[in-house]
């Protein structure tokens, strides 16, 4: 690791950064947000806006202040900031990070999707989102913005319960009502699978989507003791266990452009299962869980450290495979080996991706440019979230020495 710079002084700079502009910011999705769609705000839904986001993400210039896009927070964003601080104040105690995270999560209370409507609590993202399998409009919940929400919001709820607070109720309620949305809207059958979607209304079968609302939906079965919960997350997970290739990998999904296997989804699907297996004290995905967390380990890192996008190709170079790694590799494995290589990959991801001079980390870097541009959601939050948790399993294995 380069010793010029800390992880607790990049982590700290990643939060400052974060605080200077309240928690708002730029995501490399965000491109629909441009005042241009505002005049025909049709162009959204086709090829038109698919190519948009396209040419906002895929550009190493940042477009957005010159076609109306602003820096908004954006709910997932504020979920990891939560966890991360989270671990801040499990570590040190100060009372100011979990001060932080209450307030973060009063705005979070603001931010639900129309209750209305989808009857339970939910999040989604801050801008509509063209994919090729569909376009979510702003303000229509995705599972894996509530997941994260929910964790962070039923996290911060038991800490408060620790210490006495009558705030914690009012966090873990939408928290655990989340599961309910989970179940009622977005569990499918459809060709010939059981699953959680996406989004709402789509039949497109992603394997960290549905892992992870099953893992979601599991710690709330176990928490209200509801066994129709706890069955229909089993039931879920063994979907997705048995479509595992022999090798231990997964694709992304099942849909024709859905055939890649990458490194931080496949991290997503190892913690879901992970985190099912030992919510549910079942041993049935132990083996899943060791093939996976093998094949991960041998096909997404280098020998320098790099954590790599793709099984078959390390770029583009991206922070949210580090962060991914280091959560996985320390909540899944946790073994010496594997905390040694999630310290080797920070160390790789600080001296190839970080810039000292804007004390921030790129987006990405591929093998013909960087791509400086900086974005909350999916780069810095990921990096302090995941540095904070590298920190406080590090301050823990001191203390057992």
């Amino acid at each position: 690791m380069n010793k010029s710079f800390s992880v607790e002084i990049i982590k700290n700079q990643m939060l400052d950064g974060a605080r200077k502009d309240s928690f708002a910011g730029y995501d490399p999705f965000d491109g629909l947000n441009s005042k241009l769609f505002n005049v025909m705000p049709v162009l959204r839904k086709g090829i038109a806006g698919l190519a948009w986001i396209q040419l906002f993400k895929q550009s190493p210039f940042n477009l957005r202040p010159i076609l109306g896009v602003a820096k908004k927070r954006n709910p997932k964003g504020i979920g990891l900031f939560i966890l991360g601080l989270l671990q801040d104040y499990k570590r040190t105690s100060d009372a100011s990070y979990l001060d932080e995270a209450v307030a973060l999560a009063d705005w979070l209370l603001t931010q639900q999707c129309d209750q209305d409507k989808w009857q339970h609590a939910c999040w989604g993202y801050h801008f509509d989102w063209k994919a090729r399998a569909f376009y979510v409009p702003q303000g229509k919940p995705n599972v894996i913005t509530t997941i994260y929400v929910s964790q962070a919001l039923f996290a911060l709820a038991n800490i408060l319960e620790q210490q006495g607070s009558g705030e914690a109720e009012k966090f873990r309620e939408p928290a655990l009502d989340s599961a309910s949305f989970i179940v009622n809207t977005l569990y499918t059958e459809a060709d010939g699978r059981s699953f959680f979607a996406y989004i709402p209304g789509e039949t497109a079968f992603v394997h960290n989507a549905s892992l992870w609302a099953a893992a979601w939906v599991a710690v709330v079965g176990r928490y209200t003791q509801n066994t129709l919960y706890c069955d229909m997350a089993l039931k879920a997970a063994r979907q997705s266990a048995g479509e595992q290739a022999e090798d231990g990998s997964w694709v992304y999904g099942a849909r024709h452009h859905h055939q890649f296997i990458d490194g931080f989804h496949t991290g997503y699907n190892l913690e879901a299962l992970d985190l099912i297996r030992k919510t549910l004290d079942v041993s049935e995905f132990d083996e899943p869980i060791e093939k996976g967390l093998a094949y991960y380990k041998t096909h997404f890192f280098d020998e320098d450290g790099t954590a790599k996008y793709y099984n078959n190709n390390r770029y583009p170079l991206d922070m949210h495979s580090v962060a991914q790694a280091v959560i996985t590799l320390l909540k899944v494995g946790g073994t010496q080996e594997d905390f040694d290589l999630a310290e080797k990959v920070i160390g790789w991801s600080i001296n190839e991706l970080y810039l000292s001079d804007k004390k921030r980390f790129v987006y990405q870097k591929t093998k013909r440019f960087v791509n400086k541009i900086n974005y909350t959601r999916w780069t810095q939050a990921w990096v302090y979230y995941s540095f904070s948790y590298f920190n406080q399993m590090q301050a823990k294995r001191n203390e057992s020495y």
